[in-house]
């Protein structure tokens, strides 16, 4: 007997048209899916936190409202010091990478000094937080380079100081790491905005007519580039300051430890064998906030404050404000901050391949390998949860800020400004306030997914920088390809995977860089949201700078640099390697 099969006819055009509707659905869902994913973890955190601070937190068996974590809070020998070293940290440093940012950009603007000034500092926005406090800590020590450098020949010193630094009273290292930090971020933020085609050139003809009408360079950039210039740049300028004010890695590897700043006390508080503690953490988070807040209400004052005073003199016909004088400090000052962080970094390489260096000798007697290899064998599990959270963080992140920027090309409608502002808001609430509510969520819901809970939570740091990247490049897109690709009978899934997305694989490629580094860099989302059971390099990092050996805190914050800086190198390369082979 034989058997007859009958192909069944399928119907490609209905099948198309299916995909097609499902894709358009799921593009025009993605921006209230990106809302969602922002809103709901950091309010749901701060209402999570909200409640223990005032008693109320059934896992510890209290269900009734009450004072006592803010009553145990204002019992905190040295809570003013706390409060007090957090807002002066934040906000000079802030203040200071500011300064710095406009007298960089107002001395070399329109000069090649300033691209060159870029490539020197661009490469430090790849370094972690906690490698560069590392750094700078091994800089700045009694027994460090810069005493090194200086001994016995201009100190005297043959034995290494009783020095102040790091772990000072005042939080002036501190201030240090978090201004040579944030430094090339705010720089690289205003050269972003210079480098808008329309703006750009708008003032670069605006700097070129006040030149020409005799005003010095540096007064016609305050006069004429920073009005326009500075309200693009508030929200990333919020944002700094916001975590400088509730920063953890920075403050506890640089700071005192008696008392330290408010947010690594709270994260003692919270990470206690006494779990009475997190009522204590929770109240303290709240005061955090209202601290970040206070900071940031005072910045846009001081911002209203300026402009009044100020307003005068940007009409007022002067064109010289010893500009000369300023430059040539500009100079020094560039030139310095640089030294600084290239000397950290030649500091820190050197400590990781140091045998024996008494002080004051500037160079190791003997070079080894020994503590990379010891190190190595022991990092398997920490790189591989590094590397496993970080791609898929980033991946996710990659996909939603796609089809988020896709769904306004789709509606013909740039974002609301709602939404841009969400975008910034897991940067501008400090981490420490709604984590620790996040996390009671967590626990609640489920404390076994330990790997999801620290995705979701780096998720929540790396979305906002990966959609700040790649929006710019999506919305430089010429539409006249995708015009084209839709008259031929395109379907828009087909004209976002076949003509755009082609378009944007170097600017992709970069993003996904910036979101690995992101992620690898996160040290309070992965200890909290983990309960202390996922170890990466960072974690291990910070434990190990604050009583290992140097040698082998040098090679954690060294591995710490070279992911994100492998990450930049292959988003730079491949491209090149590609368009090479395509057009061969």
């Amino acid at each position: 007997m034989s058997v007859i099969s009958k192909s069944v006819p399928v119907n490609t055009k209905a099948t198309t048209q299916c995909s097609t509707d499902m894709f358009t659905r799921i593009v025009k869902f993605s921006p209230r899916f990106l809302l969602a994913l922002l809103i709901l973890p950091v309010l749901g955190g701060l209402i999570s936190v909200l409640l223990p601070a005032f008693g109320y937190a059934p896992v510890l068996e209290q269900t009734t409202f009450s004072l006592q974590g803010f009553n145990a809070l204002w019992q905190t020998p040295g809570l003013t010091q706390m409060v007090t070293l957090s807002v002066a940290t934040g906000l000079i440093s802030t203040l200071l990478a500011f300064i710095i940012t406009l007298m960089i950009l107002a001395a070399f603007f329109n000069s090649p000094w300033l691209n060159r000034i870029q490539r020197l500092l661009s490469p430090i926005l790849v370094i972690p937080h906690a490698a560069a406090a590392i750094a700078v800590g091994f800089l700045i020590a009694p027994s460090g380079m810069i005493s090194r450098l200086a001994s016995p020949w201009l100190s005297g010193w043959e034995l290494a100081p009783n020095g102040m630094f790091p772990h000072d009273s005042f939080g002036i290292s501190i201030i240090l790491g978090l201004t040579l930090k944030e430094l090339p971020f705010l720089l690289l933020m205003a050269l972003g905005v210079l480098a808008q085609p329309e703006l750009g050139k708008k003032l670069r003809q605006q700097h070129k007519v006040a030149l020409n009408l005799g005003y010095c360079p540096m007064t016609a950039f305050f006069k004429v580039i920073l009005p326009s210039l500075y309200p693009l740049l508030r929200l990333p300028l919020l944002a700094v300051l916001a975590y400088a004010s509730a920063s953890v890695e920075m403050p506890l590897i640089l700071g005192p430890n008696t008392p330290p700043t408010l947010a690594v006390a709270i994260m003692h508080w919270f990470n206690d064998v006494d779990l009475n503690l997190r009522i204590k953490a929770s109240a303290g988070a709240l005061l955090q906030l209202a601290v970040t807040g206070g900071l940031l209400a005072l910045w846009l004052g001081g911002e209203k404050a300026v402009k009044v005073l100020f307003s005068d003199s940007l009409t007022n016909g002067v064109r010289e404000y010893g500009g000369f004088y300023w430059q040539k400090i500009t100079v020094v000052l560039t030139t310095l901050v640089i030294s600084f962080i290239l000397l950290s970094l030649i500091g820190l390489v050197m400590w990781s391949v140091a045998g024996f260096w008494r002080f004051p000798d500037a160079m190791p007697e003997q070079f080894t390998l020994l503590h990379f290899k010891s190190a190595l064998m022991q990092m398997g599990s920490p790189l591989f949860n590094t590397l496993a959270i970080g791609l898929v963080t980033t991946l996710f992140a990659i996909i939603l800020t796609l089809l988020c920027l896709e769904s306004e090309q789709l509606s013909d409608k740039p974002i609301s400004r709602f939404t841009s502002l969400i975008i910034y808001l897991p940067l501008l609430v400090p981490s420490i306030a709604f984590l620790f509510g996040l996390v009671w969520i967590q626990q609640l819901v489920n404390n076994q997914a330990a790997f999801f809970n620290v995705v979701l939570t780096h998720l929540l740091f790396v979305l906002p920088y990966v959609f700040l990247s790649l929006a710019s490049s999506y919305r430089r897109l010429d539409p006249r390809f995708a015009h084209v690709a839709a008259s031929l009978g395109a379907a828009p899934c087909k004209v976002f995977f076949k003509v755009k997305l082609p378009q944007l694989f170097a600017p992709i490629l970069i993003a996904a860089a910036l979101g690995l580094a992101i992620s690898f860099g996160q040290y309070l989302p992965t200890l909290l949201a983990g309960g202390g059971r996922i170890a990466t390099i960072t974690t291990e990092a910070v434990t190990l700078a604050n009583g290992a050996s140097r040698r082998t805190s040098a090679v954690y914050a060294i591995m710490q640099m070279a992911l994100p800086l492998i990450g930049f190198i292959l988003a730079w390369g491949l491209p090149k390697y590609f368009f090479k082979s395509a057009r061969s």
